[in-house]
């Protein structure tokens, strides 16, 4: 059945879902309008899935896992479809990477780097799948013989609720290693951003590749759709990434089955520049800690921490490098900075910024809006001089908005970078390798950038401290959370 139903140059309407290895019209009558972030023009509608649909795609899941329809295959005829899965998507990269720009907004550069980063975690996740082994051990048995050993098995039905921010790739990274630990899946994508998983779906029952329900791709709003998968009793784990305030609603959801919990939530990442550092990289990469994507990332270097000594000149530096950027469309090659997601994100951001003022932060550079349509926001810099705690300083913005703060050196940075309820990025910027290396060691976050600032890697994992979330994603520990370890014992 045709998804698309109504195909006009202006919008596109979508009345389906990704149940069961096909598409499946919706149940819920409610539409997602879809706007261009560019522009702010009505680009297409999308069904929103109800609890219904929901319920439907988890019916399709727990087929597939209960019949093992997809863990029956061999580790390596399932290692082999996933990195066919990636292959597949490849060949349609600089489509999904236009979907992303219309979608999301996001320069065309880093859409691409995302789909190349998603395939890659498919790839990895591939290889994963022959890897997975349990153990045998030695038993005090009190004179008895007894073979012992342990055997890792999927968790089963995975809920995976997503954010706008990056939509695909974090869709991908919760379906391979989902998928690669022979778990079943439905997805719940962002309601601002629906159209790459909407394609995905619509490729995934072109090619009937994987087994039927073994991926379920259900639209809708969060607190109906998102609400009925986090609720499910049918649903063995869940895992999303986005808001922390929705994280602890998801664990309040999960206590109905005990449902396993991976969460990725919000950061409020510090970033420290020691007088000793190379400021020709140093400064431009604090830039970019903050102005990639807008800043709408979870990890931004929203905090700015600079050696009493040279603040001015650093902080002049990154201003500088914001008035520089080319704001514009994503699919403009010049464009090195896109429009917020959203009118919705647009106005919070702006509060914030009229926040910072009201409260006494200096206004360094940017602060206004951007053109006379779409989404846009000046890269924004704020001077904090006398480290108040204001609410620019303390809670995630998720634009483009740094707030610098002065400090005097090694002795202050523990109980500054860990004055926050978050703990997932941060940076040190130093030339002294045991200045580094004790920062790093100072600071509670899952991640310490080093001279650099946002390096991700599918063989290392990912994930917060604190208040920004609970487990990791890639490397073998991205994997672990979609497992249940089972003991064996025999009598000999």
């Amino acid at each position: 059945m045709a998804n698309v139903i109504d195909d006009s140059s202006a919008s596109k309407t979508w009345n389906s879902h990704f149940i069961g290895g096909g598409l499946t019209p919706s149940i819920g009558t409610d539409m997602i309008d879809v706007y261009d972030p560019a522009t702010g023009e009505l680009v297409g509608r999308a069904a929103a899935g109800n609890a219904k649909d929901i319920d439907d795609a988890v019916a399709a899941a727990r087929e597939c896992f209960d019949k093992r329809t997809w863990r029956n295959k061999t580790a390596h005829d399932r290692a082999a479809l996933i990195w066919e899965l990636g292959e597949r998507i490849g060949k349609h990269a600089d489509e999904f990477a236009e979907i992303e720009v219309r979608d999301n907004g996001m320069p065309m550069m880093f859409a691409k780097g995302n789909i190349n980063s998603l395939i890659n975690g498919l790839r990895y996740y591939a290889g994963m799948v022959t890897k997975l082994h349990g153990i045998t051990a030695d038993l005090s048995g009190n004179g008895r013989e007894i073979h012992s050993y342990t055997s890792s098995e999927p968790v089963g039905v995975v809920g995976a609720i997503t954010p706008w921010n990056a939509p695909l790739a974090v869709l991908i990274n919760k379906i391979a290693p989902a998928i690669a630990a022979g778990c079943s899946i439905v997805c719940k994508p962002p309601e601002q951003t629906p159209q790459s998983a909407i394609r995905l779906g619509e490729l995934l029952a072109e090619w009937k590749l994987l087994p039927e329900g073994l991926i379920n791709i259900v639209n809708g709003f969060g607190y109906d759709a998102g609400q009925a998968l986090a609720d499910h009793p049918d649903v063995d784990k869940v895992t999303f990434t986005g808001s922390t305030a929705v994280g602890k609603k998801l664990i309040q959801a999960s206590a109905g089955n005990l449902k396993r919990v991976t969460l990725e939530l919000g950061g409020k990442s510090p970033v420290f520049i020691f007088d000793d550092a190379d400021l020709e990289k140093a400064v431009p990469a604090a830039a970019m800690a903050i102005f990639a994507n807008s800043g709408q990332v979870c990890f931004a270097g929203s905090r700015l921490y600079i050696q009493r000594g040279i603040f001015d000149k650093v902080i002049q530096g990154v201003a500088k490098v914001g008035e520089s950027m080319r704001l514009g469309s994503g699919f403009d090659p010049q464009t090195q900075i896109g429009p917020l997601v959203s009118q919705q994100q647009l106005s919070r951001v702006m509060s914030y910024v009229e926040s910072g003022i009201s409260e006494g932060a200096e206004l360094i550079f940017g602060g206004k809006q951007h053109g006379d349509k779409g989404y846009f926001i000046q890269p924004t810099v704020f001077a904090n001089h006398d480290r108040k705690a204001i609410r620019i300083a303390e809670e995630e913005i998720f634009g483009p908005v740094v707030t610098a703060m002065p400090f005097d050196g090694l002795d202050e940075l523990e109980a500054l970078a860990n004055n926050t309820e978050y703990g997932l990025g941060s940076g040190v910027f130093t030339s002294n390798v045991s200045t580094a290396h004790r920062a790093a060691k100072l600071i509670r976050a899952g991640n310490v950038w080093i001279n650099c600032y946002g390096i991700l890697d599918k063989a290392m994992p990912f994930g917060g401290f604190k208040q920004s979330g609970w487990g990791r994603e890639a490397g073998f520990e991205g994997i672990a959370p979609f497992l249940e370890t089972k003991s064996v014992y025999t009598m000999l």
